[in-house]
């Protein structure tokens, strides 16, 4: 009877409190309590959709309570200050450090363990080097009429209706201050994305929000509308996104607000769709064609595609579009599997898609193979916070990094994980108005242009140590990684790096070149014709 106890005691003193309060009236308080708690119970024993409030009436909601603060208390109480999940408590103080610009330096050593295996370190030279400015710049679409002069370093694609309004205002304003860009997510531009004049990259999904018709088709007359605006910088198409990669994705009616509408170009209160894939295009070369009408529609700016990388020889027949056809995007972003600002399906954001470190590196490897890779320029993105972050992934084939966690920390998020019920603490992640109405953009915009900044001069530090002058001159030989408690490799030791050209005289000594390279087309996205028999053998 003691799963009971707490009922029968709420029962017991609420004849208590009553017969007291006949002569105290005090205790009427008490009473009503215990009268709230009594109707609780009894609605647990009545109602049969939980067994556990059945048979624990009234101590069940103890334990949902406490369930529904878990990851607070993990996060705060007992998770360590290295443990990423996603991010550790050592990475978001970092950002919040710089995007304060108070002291980020710690004392008494490290907190890594520098003998675990996994740990990765850059190598520093002897005679280090002087290096005068920390605004590292990388020029994308140099053969095209506009082309733009890109800080190594800027926020990736987050788009309004993930993130409020002030978040977005507080984030372009960042980016106008420090001179770098910010991707539009591919809900469009909103008027929050206009407001302080920073540049952007518009990013353009498969609802082809912003430069659709009323049937959802791509419209060019709309896309050339936007595109040819003074503020769009570059245009890029996605393809997938780290986070959901193959999932499309619907925003209900419901909250279609008249903002949202007139962004993304859609009614206003109707179910708003992101299909899964494109119908504009439905091969490798179609897909390349549309970029350069692309390029073409918003005036010679640079045009390109992100992806996450899946199935590699859908990548492969990409590759092998342009080397058949001559046509080049401008650059391409290639989205890690363990990106993601938004919510998605649980499988999804743990077992779909391929890591950003191994993705990027497929896309590096080809278009060296190809003796393409001086004429396409290369993003990346994927849980990217720190200057080592940047420069490892440099080293590994990157020519400038997007981050969007880092930026949203430095907007104020707390990693509540609350994204997707629009209940986010701190203004960031929500259409509330009552919560993002309190974020202030002129302080937020100026943690945001801090945090780029401060991010930039570590970044300038390192490469000096290292003897460097600039970011492009990393490479795979300046990372070092213990991958035994008594060996250490680095990456140009532990990954093959294919030689420029290579891949022009057929498959090299690697396995997924070998195994898939010679048989991808540029004119289907389908899979080879031993695949598609290993399939059919299973549907048997």
């Amino acid at each position: 009877m003691s799963r009971y106890l707490a009922y029968w005691s709420s029962i017991a003193l609420l004849l208590a409190s009553l017969l007291l309060a006949l002569r105290w009236p005090g205790w009427a308080w008490v009473a009503a309590v215990a009268a709230v708690l009594v109707a609780v119970g009894t609605r647990d024993l009545l109602q049969r959709h939980s067994t556990l409030r059945r048979n624990y009436p009234l101590l069940a909601h103890f334990r949902y309570g406490l369930e529904s603060i878990g990851p607070e208390m993990r996060q705060y109480f007992i998770e360590g200050d290295t443990a990423e999940v996603p991010f550790s408590r050592q990475q978001r103080a970092l950002v919040y450090q710089r995007a304060k610009s108070v002291s980020d330096v710690r004392p008494f050593g490290s907190q890594q363990g520098v003998y675990d295996v996994d740990y990765e370190w850059l190598n520093h030279s002897m005679a280090p080097s002087a290096i005068e400015s920390h605004d590292f710049r990388i020029m994308i679409g140099g053969g095209s009429a506009q082309p733009y002069d890109a800080s190594v370093f800027s926020i990736s694609a987050m788009s309004f209706g993930s993130l409020s309004p002030n978040a977005i205002r507080a984030l372009n304003a960042g980016a106008k201050a420090g001179g770098f860009y910010h991707d539009t997510g591919e809900g469009s531009i909103s008027s929050y994305h206009r407001e302080h004049g920073g540049d952007l990259v518009w990013e353009i999904g498969s609802g082809y929000f912003g430069c659709r018709d009323a049937n959802g088709r791509f419209s060019e007359e709309v896309f050339a509308a936007n595109a040819t605006a003074p503020q769009v910088k570059m245009v890029e198409l996605k393809l997938s996104q780290g986070a959901k990669p193959g999932k499309g994705g619907m925003l209900p009616g419901a909250k279609v607000t008249a903002e949202i509408a007139a962004a993304r170009g859609v009614p206003v209160g109707v179910d708003c769709i992101s299909p899964a894939r494109h119908s504009a295009f439905s091969t490798p070369t179609g897909l390349l064609r549309f970029v350069a009408r692309m390029r073409e529609l918003s005036g010679g700016k640079p045009a390109g595609f992100k992806l996450a990388i899946g199935h590699p020889w859908e990548w492969f027949g990409i590759a092998r579009g342009m080397l058949e056809t001559g046509v080049l995007p401008d650059f391409i972003v290639v989205d890690g599997a363990e990106g993601g600002t938004g919510a998605a399906p649980a499988e999804f954001i743990d077992h779909v898609g391929l890591p950003m470190h191994e993705a990027l590196m497929l896309v590096h490897n080809t278009l060296v193979g190809l003796n393409l890779r001086e004429r396409v320029r290369l993003g990346a993105a994927g849980r990217i916070t720190s200057a080592f972050d940047i420069a490892r992934t440099m080293a590994m084939g990157a020519d400038w990094c997007n981050s969007g966690r880092g930026f949203m920390f430095a907007t104020g998020c707390i990693q509540a994980q609350s994204c997707h019920n629009d209940q986010c603490p701190t203004g960031v992640a929500t259409q509330d108005p009552s919560r993002w109405r309190h974020l202030d953009v002129a302080d937020k915009g100026e943690r945001v242009r801090r945090y780029h900044d401060n991010t930039l001069r570590a970044l300038r530090d390192l490469l000096a140590a290292a003897g460097l002058e600039h970011p492009q001159q990393l490479g795979p030989e300046h990372i070092l990684r213990r991958v035994t408690p008594t060996e250490i490799r680095s990456l140009a030791a532990l990954y093959r790096f294919l030689e420029p050209g290579e891949l022009l005289h057929g498959a090299p000594e690697h396995a997924v070149f070998k195994a898939f390279w010679a048989e991808a087309r540029s004119d289907s996205f389908a899979p080879p014709e031993r695949i598609r028999r290993l399939r059919d053998t299973k549907s048997r």
